[in-house]
C-alpha cells in the first residue's frame, strides 16, 4: 500500500531511504569575502581579473569552492596564490563547474533518485506527500510509485531532500588544495575572462570662428561576464595583445589601441611593454550586465584646422566607356585636422574611439555638426575627423579628353569645377585616382603626389566665387 505522509508532518531526512550521495564537504567562498578585488582590461572582449579574498582553511586537504567567478572564465587560464601562507600551500585539482541548479537540471539530477509527489485532496484540499522514484524526466517525468507507475505528473509537484553538490547557483571554480596550517589565509585568484570591454568616446565643442575646441574623453566600461565587482580597482591596457586564436573560436579575445590621459586625470597613464597602461585613482562597482563611463581627460583650446576635400576616384572615365561629356558632381567635404601636441594644447596618447563634435549656433544652442571615428593617436602624431558634406561648396567634374595610345596606355584630361557660396574664399583639397604608371602632362594648378595613384591639388576658391582645374595626363596600366 503506497505511504502518504500529511506534507506538515513531513521529515525530509527521515522519507527518502535511497538519497543521493553528495560530494565530500567543501569550503565555500563568495564574494562576501572579498577583500579587494582588481580588474585590467583590454578594449576587447578581455579582462584580467585578480580577486582576493579571507578564508578559513583546515590543515591538509582542503575542497574550496570558490565562487562568484565570471561566467565567461577562462578556467584553463585560473592561478590562486596564497598571500598569507605561500610555504606548504599546493593546488591538486581546479575544475570549472558551470552546471547552474535550475528546474530542469534539478530534476535531471534526481533521475534514477526518490522524490516526493505533493497531492491534493479534491474536496478537502488537504495536502499529502507519497515517495517515489524518478526514471526519467525527458518530455514529461516518469515516477514509479510503490504499486504502480505515474505519467503526466507536473514537474511542481515535486520535493526533493536537497541540491546536488554539483548544481551550483552561480558558476564557481572548485579546487582541491593542501595547506600546511589552519586559520584563515589571504587568497587571491586571477583568471582571464571574456564578457568585459571598453572603448573611448570624446565630446569636442568648436568654438565660433572654428579654430579651436574643447576636448572631453570618456572611458565607456562594458560587463557582460556574468557577475558584478564591488569597489573594483580599475586598470585599461591599450595596445595589440596577441593571443592564440583556439582552434574552433576564430575571431575572439584581442586588446587594441592606446588611451589619454589629462593635466589632472582621474585615470594615471604609464607604459606596460609597448602597451599603456591606465589606473583609475578610485575604486568603482561595475554591475553585472552595466555600462559605465568614467571621465578619462578634459582639456580646452586644442587648436584645429578646418578644411574642404573633393576626393575623386573615377577610373571609369579614363577607360573610354563614358562620354567626355558625362558630367559628376562629387561631394565636398568638411574636415577637422589637429595635430596632437603639446603647442596645440594636448601632447597625450589617445585612444581609438569616436569623437562627436558640436557647436553653438547664433542663438547659443548647442547643435551637433558631426562625427567620426579615429584610431590611435600617438603623441605627437596628427588626426583628422571627417564631419560631413559642404553645403555651400560644390563640385563638378568633366572628362574633356580621352586617347588610346597602345594596348595598355592612354592620355586623358579632365576639369573639376568649384563654386563657393560662401562671403569668405576657402581653400580645397582636390584629390584624384589616377590608374597605373602614370605623369601630368599639363595642369593649371600644381599638383603633389600624395599616394601611388593618388594626385592632389589644393585651389583657392574665392567668395561667392569658383575656380576651374584643368588636367591632362598619360598613363601606362
Amino acid at each position: 500500500m503506497p505511504r502518504s505522509i500529511p506534507i506538515g508532518a513531513f521529515a525530509l531526512a527521515i522519507l527518502f531511504s535511497s538519497p543521493i550521495v553528495w560530494s565530500q564537504e567543501e569550503t565555500r567562498t563568495t564574494d562576501a569575502d572579498q577583500k579587494r578585488v582588481a580588474l585590467t582590461i583590454y578594449n576587447n572582449d578581455l579582462a584580467l581579473i585578480k580577486d582576493q579574498r579571507r578564508v578559513a582553511l583546515k590543515k591538509g586537504h582542503n575542497m574550496l569552492a570558490f565562487m562568484d567567478v565570471s561566467a565567461n572564465i577562462q578556467p584553463e587560464t585560473a592561478l590562486l596564490r596564497n598571500l598569507s601562507q605561500p610555504q606548504g600551500f599546493s593546488i591538486i585539482e581546479q575544475n570549472y563547474e558551470f552546471d547552474l541548479l535550475t528546474a530542469q537540471t534539478l530534476i535531471q539530477k534526481h533521475v534514477g533518485h526518490e522524490v516526493g509527489v505533493i497531492y491534493r485532496h479534491p474536496t478537502t484540499g488537504e495536502e499529502t506527500i507519497e515517495q517515489a522514484t524518478l526514471l526519467a524526466a525527458n518530455q514529461g517525468v516518469v515516477l514509479r510509485f510503490g504499486d504502480r507507475i505515474e505519467t503526466g505528473i507536473s514537474p511542481s509537484r515535486l520535493v526533493y531532500q536537497d541540491i546536488p553538490q554539483d548544481l551550483r547557483e552561480r558558476p564557481s571554480l572548485i579546487l582541491q588544495l593542501h595547506t600546511a596550517m589552519a586559520g584563515k589565509q589571504e587568497l587571491e585568484l586571477s583568471y582571464l575572462t571574456s564578457g568585459l570591454s571598453w572603448k573611448a568616446d570624446y565630446v569636442a565643442k568648436l568654438n565660433q570662428t572654428e579654430d579651436r575646441f574643447d576636448l572631453n574623453g570618456w572611458v565607456t566600461l562594458i560587463n557582460r561576464s556574468g557577475t558584478s565587482y564591488q569597489d573594483a580597482q580599475l586598470q585599461l591596457v591599450a595596445g595589440s595583445v596577441h593571443r592564440v586564436t583556439p582552434v574552433a573560436d576564430y575571431a575572439k579575445r584581442q586588446a587594441r589601441e592606446a588611451l589619454a590621459l589629462a593635466e589632472a586625470p582621474p585615470i594615471q597613464e604609464e607604459a606596460l611593454l609597448d602597451y599603456h597602461l591606465y589606473s583609475l585613482e578610485r575604486t568603482t562597482t561595475i554591475k553585472n550586465n552595466q555600462t559605465k563611463q568614467v571621465a578619462l581627460l578634459s582639456t580646452q583650446d586644442v587648436t584645429v584646422h578646418k578644411h574642404y576635400e573633393l576626393r575623386s576616384h573615377t577610373p571609369h572615365l579614363y577607360y573610354g566607356h563614358s562620354q567626355a561629356s558625362s558630367l559628376l558632381k562629387p561631394p565636398v567635404m568638411v574636415y577637422l585636422h589637429f595635430d596632437n601636441t603639446e603647442k596645440t594644447g594636448l601632447g597625450l596618447p589617445l585612444p581609438a574611439g569616436v569623437i562627436r563634435v558640436y557647436k553653438q549656433d547664433s542663438k547659443g544652442n548647442t547643435q551637433f555638426v558631426g562625427e567620426d571615428r579615429i584610431n590611435h593617436v600617438a603623441k605627437n602624431d596628427s588626426a583628422r575627423l571627417k564631419l560631413g558634406q559642404a553645403f555651400d561648396i560644390t563640385g563638378e567634374k568633366r572628362r574633356t579628353k580621352y586617347r588610346k595610345l597602345d594596348s595598355d596606355s592612354f592620355e586623358a584630361s579632365f576639369e573639376i569645377l568649384l563654386r563657393n557660396a560662401k562671403k569668405e574664399s576657402v581653400l580645397v583639397k582636390v584629390a584624384e585616382f589616377i590608374p597605373g604608371d602614370w605623369h601630368i602632362l599639363t595642369e593649371s594648378h600644381p599638383h603633389q603626389r600624395e599616394t601611388a595613384n593618388t594626385a592632389l591639388w589644393q585651389l583657392p576658391v574665392p567668395a561667392e566665387g569658383q575656380v576651374t582645374l584643368t588636367v591632362s595626363f598619360q598613363t601606362r596600366i
